[in-house]
């Protein structure tokens, strides 16, 4: 690997795996060079129980990711989520004559939405702009060299817990890596699996976790809401437990081997043996009853789901649908029941736009993961292009 190649990373630290991406910047795209996986016990409740935990599942996952890319690496772009909320902001910036509006008018009119106070034990994590408003006339994407005189920008700030903010930095610091930047997971999987076109048309991003879902509604490519939902696929997995009298492995286990979302895809007779201590007879349960009981589990995620469409008044734009990404997405049917609750299309959301991607990482699983290397690639090359600029800049004024 030469040492002139620029390298793009994404951490994204699940609830029950911590997964690391490598990629290789190549001109404006990138390349697939390794991956790592650890399993992690740090989290309680989508919130940091273990910090240590934590710390040294990242470690492993870096060091086998570094093993396979052939590479050591000094920082990744981070993925947060869980304690999630967002909230739409307006600032106004009034010029007193008109004239034509420059790219410092509109960021400026973003760092005045952006300024919005949030509570205490709160952070900005991202602002995402949606659109300007030019002399009352709304609707704008990008009103760079219109004349006009007074220009809002609507944004929406997504904010994040600061408390658990500063224990990932800590834990991931601890395990001898630099954070260029933390973003929210549901933006981090739709970069990668919902190319631009579907964002314009309306989509719904919704990644489950094992403790939480993340959700990010996008219309006209403009970030809508952006959110947490205390729901995820251990919920799934402690109903089959609770309800069954069978230990939280055995339930996983029957879960992944017959479970599926949607009790009609199995036949009223199916048996599946139930494990029992030892000098007591044998116990069954019927396969269909198992199935019942992870989608009626699947109808609350996605109800919860549909309330944040319905907040936002996107129940009828949804015109790309659902995508479904994070582990949760796994289970078979869960696409069924998006589509009969959300009443709109739905389909898993998988890597796209990043040469090489191996085969068996072509899940949702990873789509997260993929979704951060490639917006640190995005930022990188951002940097790369305003340095260019003004070296241009600088060479015109010599």
């Amino acid at each position: 690997m030469s040492s002139k190649t620029k390298i793009a990373a994404g951490l994204d630290l699940g609830s029950s795996s911590t997964r690391l991406v490598i990629c290789a910047l190549e001109g404006t795209g990138v390349r697939f060079l390794g991956h790592g996986e650890a399993p992690v016990q740090a989290w309680n409740k989508g919130r940091i129980a273990d910090p240590e935990a934590l710390a040294n599942s990242i470690r492993f996952a870096l060091n086998e990711a570094e093993d396979r890319a052939n590479i050591s690496l000094d920082s990744a772009l981070v993925g947060v989520g869980g304690t999630v909320a967002g909230m739409n902001s307006r600032g106004l910036y009034e010029f007193g004559r008109r004239r034509e509006i420059e790219a410092g008018d509109l960021r400026y009119a973003i760092e005045l939405a952006a300024r919005m106070r949030v509570e205490d034990e709160r952070q900005v994590l991202q602002v995402c702009p949606q659109d300007f408003t030019l002399d009352g006339r709304a609707g704008y994407r990008n009103p760079k060299g219109i004349l006009g005189s007074r220009l809002e920008a609507n944004v929406h700030i997504v904010t994040y817990a600061l408390a658990e903010h500063q224990a990932i930095i800590s834990a991931v610091h601890q395990a001898h890596l630099a954070v260029e930047e933390t973003v929210f997971e549901g933006i981090a999987a739709a970069y990668a699996c919902v190319v631009p076109e579907d964002r314009a048309r309306g989509v719904a991003v919704v990644d489950i976790g094992s403790q939480s879902t993340d959700v990010a509604l996008y219309d006209g490519d403009a970030l809508l809401l952006a959110t947490s939902v205390s729901l995820g696929a251990d919920h799934f997995t402690r109903d089959l437990s609770w309800l069954f009298k069978v230990s939280y492995d055995y339930a996983e286990n029957l879960k992944r081997e017959y479970g599926s979302a949607n009790a009609g895809d199995v036949l009223g007779n199916s048996i599946v043996e139930l494990p029992t201590p030892e000098g007591r007879g044998t116990r069954e349960a019927n396969r269909r009853e198992l199935n019942e009981v992870l989608e009626a589990r699947a109808e609350e995620l996605f109800d919860r789901v549909y309330e944040e469409v319905l907040r936002v008044g996107m129940e009828q734009s949804l015109l790309e649908g659902a995508v479904l990404t994070g582990g949760g997405a796994l289970l078979p049917g869960m696409c069924d029941v998006a589509e009969r609750v959300m009443n709109c299309q739905a389909r898993n959301g998988l890597v796209n736009g990043i040469d090489n991607w191996p085969k068996d990482l072509d899940n949702p699983l990873w789509t997260t993961a993929a979704g951060l290397a490639m917006y640190s690639g995005r930022l990188k090359l951002k940097r790369d292009w305003k340095r260019a600029a003004v070296a241009t800049a600088g060479s015109m004024v010599r």
